[in-house]
This record gives C-alpha cells, sequence and structure tokens, in this order.
C-alpha cells in the first residue's frame, strides 16, 4: 500500500512551548523520518525546476538543513546567515525586532556576488522578521532573489504579507491555523 502521508503529517505540534498558548510546529519529526525529508525536499524543489539558481541561503538554524539538501540537489552552492558573531571572516549585519526584543543577523561579505539568483530556505514562516533581514542582507549584497521556501506558513502571523509586500514570491509546502 501506497504512503500518503503529506508533509504535514510528520511535523509534531507541542503546546505550550517555548511559552504558554504557543503551539510549536516541531520539523525534528520530519527530519528524522527519511521517506518525510525526502518528500519535503522534493517538493521544496519542485516549483523551480529549471530556472536559474546560482545559490541557496538558508536561515539559521534548520534552514541550514534544508538549505545544504536543496543546494546539493540543485548542484549548486550555500550559504548560510547565522547569528551574529558566528560567522569568522567579514560580514555585513542586519538587525530586526522580535517579538520579545531584537536580533542581529549577518553572512560573508563575499557570499553573494552581484546579480546571482538565490533561493531562501528555512523550515517555517511566522512574522517573516528573520527571513526579511535575510532578504535585506542579500540584496545589499547585489543578489536576486528568486523566491522564498518554507516547509510550515503561520498565516495568522503575517509572515507571507510581510515577505510579498517587499516583492518576493514565497513558496510553503502547508500551513497551520493559530499560533
Amino acid at each position: 500500500m501506497p504512503n500518503t502521508k503529506t508533509v504535514k503529517d510528520y511535523i509534531r505540534t507541542i503546546r505550550d512551548f517555548p511559552h504558554e498558548g504557543i503551539m510549536f510546529r516541531d520539523v525534528t519529526t520530519l527530519f528524522a523520518d527519511a521517506r518525510g525529508f525526502r518528500i519535503a525536499i522534493d517538493q521544496m524543489l519542485q516549483p523551480y525546476v529549471g530556472q536559474r539558481i546560482d545559490k541557496v541561503v538558508g536561515l539559521e538554524a534548520r534552514g541550514f538543513i534544508l538549505g545544504g539538501a536543496i543546494a546539493h540537489q540543485l548542484s549548486v552552492g550555500f550559504v548560510p546567515i547565522r547569528k551574529k558573531g558566528k560567522l569568522p571572516a567579514a560580514v555585513i549585519s542586519e538587525e530586526y525586532t522580535l517579538e520579545y526584543g531584537e536580533a542581529t543577523v549577518e553572512i560573508h561579505d563575499d557570499a553573494i556576488q552581484p546579480g546571482e539568483k538565490i533561493l531562501v530556505v528555512d523550515d517555517l514562516l511566522a512574522t517573516g522578521g528573520t527571513a526579511a533581514a535575510g532578504i535585506r542582507l542579500i540584496e545589499r549584497l547585489g543578489g536576486e532573489i528568486l523566491s522564498c521556501a518554507f516547509i510550515i506558513d503561520l498565516p495568522d502571523l503575517g509572515g507571507r504579507a510581510r515577505l510579498e509586500t517587499m516583492g518576493m514570491d514565497v513558496h510553503a509546502l502547508c500551513a497551520f491555523d493559530g499560533f
């Protein structure tokens, strides 16, 4: 009998983590299942078949797992966008606001060349703050963002609308209501 599970079926929900009232969408159960992980990577790649992509950029930290696998499948380079202080060479930085404060992400200043076509990936799109900061870094280096791809969209938090307002094409494999 064929496996009829969807990507969403592999994702575990943990109530009240990291705070009461939050429904945490845990993709580690998806990553731990070989078939589930393969389905997710294949589905994340599908919209971009035949398009020129020069590099995949992954947002810390689960975006590294996805980005590395996608870059491998596309035979292109992978570039991490990391939290402040984690990259060893010269970087450019972008600050952004979180629900509970501020954060900074960085990229090596030579990681992307002007005109390179970029696919941005991460596991989850919530408010879009981290993705928006990553987009600004890529654009400052002259990269042209083809699209932003996520496993999960939390539409109630407005991230998709935020990125689309920035002119971004956004793809997500599934969505969950609420927080």
